[in-house]
């Protein structure tokens, strides 16, 4: 595709922080033609993390999370659609159609639709007081119903279950977790880290149900009664909250024929196998420099994505070279991870610091001791001293690696601890 003439037009679809990040990058930049933003929400885009967290307890005001104000569209001449929901893509004539039967030409199109929360073929999964985490309506709803004392299973054991959990204990439900695996996280992080963040759970008060699975959500009269586990065992509840994960939104994408597998295929600019259409977000599966073709579900993707397309689409193109970066808070433990571990059980952990005390450093090694990634606890202004060993490489010295006392930048195996001489 050949640079956006100035007086064309983008549309950009989605209604979270990477369709207002691209927004905002085909704004700041030289670009004078028509830019529109769809979105089927009700609000202006706005940041998710805090839907687990700070919103979810009341803390903070949904305001805080909307990524830019009317008036910031306003004051850029974007054309925002509020509740309008995109039905289709009409490649051959490059139209967008609306559910109301409105078509928007574009000339490149920019699909920021993120994910889908997952829900279960159970019987009664859609019973008053079952719930999923996505949206603020989502949020909204989990938060009027956590009363003091009020029952809330959490079905799966990833970082929204996990966070939605803390979220409960704080506001004084009683909370039970239940885990298909043994522990929580285990498929992200491995078990010893999962069973850090299970201890860590359990002694805030949640109870952990290991190698269980919910067979039935228990109902009466519509609403929520508890979950038939597996085991046989009936969990009391007045709230369940689905944690199961999330598939990528494309079914614009798959209906107007765009190649797909495990979200949008695109290439290192973000273009899809349209040359006129690009994805970015949770929906983009694209080619890493390091990690080979990826697809994360990170805040921070949805952060630095659009710009690398929106930058391709006006005639700059840059490859993406940003390494994966997420963070959780649970309780009073806060986590940083960044670079990408497709599976941990494939990899050498090291920890750097104190587990037991909850202020460490875990670090995944290739088999040639490359740092892959890094997940900093409770220790701070660590992922820019990480990032260039991650970026570079270079073999590590796991003895040295683990000492914190050791500056990272020694920590290569060239600088490997001799052995110790013989008595």
């Amino acid at each position: 595709m050949s640079a956006l003439p100035q007086n064309g037009r983008l549309v950009i679809v989605g209604g979270g922080l990477a369709a207002a990040k691209a927004v905002e990058a085909a704004r700041g930049c030289t670009f004078e033609g028509n830019t529109v933003l769809v979105t089927a929400e009700a609000h202006l885009p706005y940041e998710r993390p805090p839907l687990s967290k700070e919103y979810l307890r009341g803390e903070a005001e949904f305001s805080a999370q909307v990524v830019h104000d009317d008036a910031w569209y306003e004051g850029r001449f974007v054309d925002v659609r509020r509740g309008v929901r995109a039905a289709r893509i009409d490649r051959d004539t490059r139209q967008l159609v609306l559910e109301s039967g409105e078509e928007l030409a574009y000339d490149a199109l920019v699909l920021a639709t993120g994910s889908v929360p997952r829900l279960p073929a159970t019987p009664s999964a859609d019973a008053a007081g079952v719930h999923v985490l996505r949206s603020k309506e989502d949020a909204d709803a989990l938060r009027g119903a956590l009363k003091e004392g009020a029952r809330l299973v959490v079905v799966g054991g990833g970082w929204i279950g996990l966070e939605a959990a803390a979220s409960a204990r704080a506001l004084g439900a009683e909370v039970t977790v239940v885990l298909r695996g043994q522990e929580p996280l285990a498929r992200v992080l491995g078990p010893e880290l999962g069973r850090f963040y299970a201890d860590l759970q359990a002694e805030h008060g949640v109870r952990l149900l290991r190698g269980e699975r919910v067979e039935e959500v228990l109902s009466e009269n519509g609403a929520a009664t508890g979950v038939l586990l597996g085991s046989g065992e009936r969990l009391p509840a007045d709230l369940v909250l689905f944690g199961i994960g999330a598939d990528p939104a494309t079914e614009l994408a798959r209906e107007a024929g765009l190649e797909l597998g495990d979200g949008v295929l695109v290439n290192e600019l973000f273009q899809t196998s349209d040359p006129a259409i690009y994805a970015v977000g949770d929906i983009a599966n694209y080619p890493h420099p390091r990690h080979g073709r990826i697809r994360v579900e990170h805040w921070d993707a949805a952060l630095h994505q659009p710009a690398t397309a929106v930058a391709a689409i006006l005639g700059a193109p840059e490859p993406y070279d940003h390494e994966p970066y997420f963070y959780s808070d649970q309780y009073d433990v806060g986590m940083e991870y960044v670079g990408h571990v497709p599976d941990p059980a494939g990899t050498r952990l090291v920890i750097r610091g104190d587990l037991a005390a909850r202020a460490f450093v875990a670090l995944w090694l290739s088999e040639q001791d490359a740092l892959l990634a890094s997940m900093n606890v409770n220790v701070w202004d660590v992922v820019d001293e990480v990032l260039p060993l991650i970026r570079s490489g270079v073999k590590l010295c796991p003895k040295r690696l683990a000492d914190p006392s050791i500056p990272w930048a020694e920590t290569t195996a060239d600088q490997e601890i001799p052995p110790a001489p013989p008595d």
